[in-house]
């Protein structure tokens, strides 16, 4: 028996290793292959013409890429230190918000940007009679700030979870106002997470093709050139160069990144008392109108989107009406239920290999662990169109042959999740302690015991957030699989971007709301099942 469980468990780490390495690390050379080499032979070519002929890509993508991380990182800091001051009731009206849009397909502000800001927009026409175009570059830098904001302020608020109220309460004793406790106290705390929120929204910003896609208008970016030079022409090399240039800064990210992820915290959440900081000053207030502003910008956005769904348009007068959904359901047959299994499947299985990296890393320190652990890191920073690119070319011939098939669509979706999913697996390896894993063994079992009796046990929860994330995740992608996905075999997110695209606005947002609906209903249902388990144990 023993014996069995031994070749299970070295079953179980080769698979880890080579699904690491084949679904993650070669994709991503096959990328750089097809960028940098013809017919087997190293040529820049193609990379040269691109730094020669289309430098205004990367200008203009710069431009949005800054001004995006500046609004946004700005935003998110100003919600943060407003959460940290605000009592609790607020802050649960603060995380509702957020979270909202965390279960958002990722084009969700741009559709609400032509609902409200378009030609024949809520605000601009219906309201202010004006028939303006609102496209191009200000649109983009808009709608990506509003849609960053969300999981850069969850990063700042788990930072601040952090830190000690005594130190807050000692410097209001010292005479310290609230000004004072900002600018020399809880800004210097997030220096490391500002400097993370601020190099992923500025790489996020450079990978981000649907917002330029939908509204950018004549305002070309890098990302949605590479966009258009796979599906529109067919240039797979040139997507593949555009994509390499927009690794670049990735890399660097990725560094600073792996530095300083053990600095902040994610997930944790402020227990920092309301009258820690008193509400008071010039500082304070900016903070405060700032972050209100933005939140108000996100609920008015969710608002046009549900409005939107449920009404129509007569002689300039809205009414309420379900032929949306009546129309929508010929764009939708069969698309809900493939995302729906995709999301599970992907779920699932990121979940247990989060796990299994956490525990083979952190518990049993197996050699060249860690460097499976980086690899497994490579996906949070990667633009989603790199990803997608290098599972076309990896997988379109021998040995795998994976090209138009759904095992296509769920491994990349999967893999493209799983830093996450190791994250949260690495944390839940830390929780356990090395005495119960020797009583374990003290008592005659082996490595596999310890997995199987104690870690998948133990960890239950963290596999239940995990298999949510990546829930959520695969039901609200876009970038990566929109290469992969067959026309008949589309998911719902892929039918949205098409028929935003093709001007059919309402059916988007019926589309988007149902999308909503679903990752919150399973959201929901999985907390309600993690409170539960816990006031049972309790």
């Amino acid at each position: 028996m023993k014996n069995a469980k031994r070749i299970l468990d070295k079953l179980l780490i080769l698979i880890l290793y080579i699904s690491i390495l084949i679904f993650i690390l070669y994709p991503f050379l096959c990328v750089f292959y097809q960028a940098l080499f013809v017919d087997g032979s190293f040529n820049t070519g193609v990379l040269s013409d691109f730094f020669t002929n289309d430098i205004k890509l990367l200008i203009n993508s710069l431009k949005i890429a800054v001004l995006s991380t500046i609004i946004s990182t700005t935003a998110a800091v100003s919600v943060g230190i407003f959460y940290l001051a605000s009592n609790n009731r607020v802050r649960r009206i603060i995380n509702s918000i957020m979270m909202l849009t965390m279960i958002s397909p990722p084009f969700v502000t741009s559709l609400s940007y032509i609902t409200l800001f378009g030609r024949r927009g809520f605000i601009t026409h219906d309201i202010l009679g004006l028939t303006l175009n609102t496209y191009g570059m200000w649109g983009i830098v808009m709608m990506q700030s509003l849609g960053f904001i969300s999981l850069n302020s969850l990063i700042v608020t788990g930072s601040l979870s952090q830190l000690d109220s005594k130190v807050i309460h000692s410097a209001r004793d010292l005479g310290a106002n609230t000004t004072s406790v900002i600018k020399d106290i809880i800004i210097p705390m997030l220096r490391p997470t500002t400097l993370i929120t601020a190099l992923l929204t500025f790489v996020r910003s450079l990978s981000d093709f649907t917002t330029p896609a939908i509204i950018g208008g004549n305002f070309n970016t890098m990302a949605a050139e590479a966009y258009m030079s796979m599906v529109a022409y067919g240039d797979i090399r040139r997507s593949s160069v555009i994509n390499v240039v927009l690794f670049i800064p990735a890399i660097f990210v990725f560094i600073v990144y792996r530095k300083n992820i053990k600095k902040t915290d994610m997930n944790g959440q402020s227990e920092i008392e309301e009258s820690a900081i008193s509400k008071k000053g010039v500082l304070y207030n900016i903070i405060k109108a700032v972050s209100l502003i933005f939140i108000f910008l996100i609920l008015m956005q969710y608002a046009s989107i549900f409005f939107s769904a449920f009404t129509k348009k007569q002689k300039g007068i809205a009414y309420f009406t379900l032929q949306n959904f009546i129309d929508a359901k010929a764009y939708i047959s069969g698309t809900f239920v493939r995302s729906i299994a995709y999301s599970l499947i992907s779920g699932l299985f990121g979940a247990i290999l989060g796990i299994l990296i956490g525990y083979y890393l952190e518990i049993r320190k197996l050699r060249f662990m860690g460097f499976i652990d980086l690899i497994a890191t490579m996906p949070y920073i990667i633009p989603g169109s790199f990803f997608g690119i290098g599972y076309i070319l990896a997988f379109r011939g021998a040995p795998f042959f994976l090209t138009g098939t759904a095992a296509i669509v769920v491994l990349n979706v999967l893999f493209k999740q799983l830093p996450f999913s190791s994250k949260i697996g690495i944390e839940a390896a830390n929780q356990i302690s090395l005495e119960t894993v020797n009583s374990v063994k003290d008592l005659g079992g082996i490595d596999f015991d310890v997995l199987a009796d104690v870690v998948f046990p133990v960890s239950r929860n963290s596999l239940f957030t995990s298999f949510v994330n990546g829930f959520t995740a695969t039901m609200t992608t876009v970038g990566s699989i929109i290469f992969l996905v067959y026309p008949g075999q589309k998911v719902a997110t892929l039918v949205m971007f098409d028929v935003i695209q093709s001007g059919k606005y309402s059916v988007g947002s019926v589309i988007a709301v149902l999308i909503i609906l679903i990752t919150m209903f399973v959201n929901v249902l999985f907390y309600k099942i993690l409170i539960r388990r816990d006031e049972s144990v309790s």
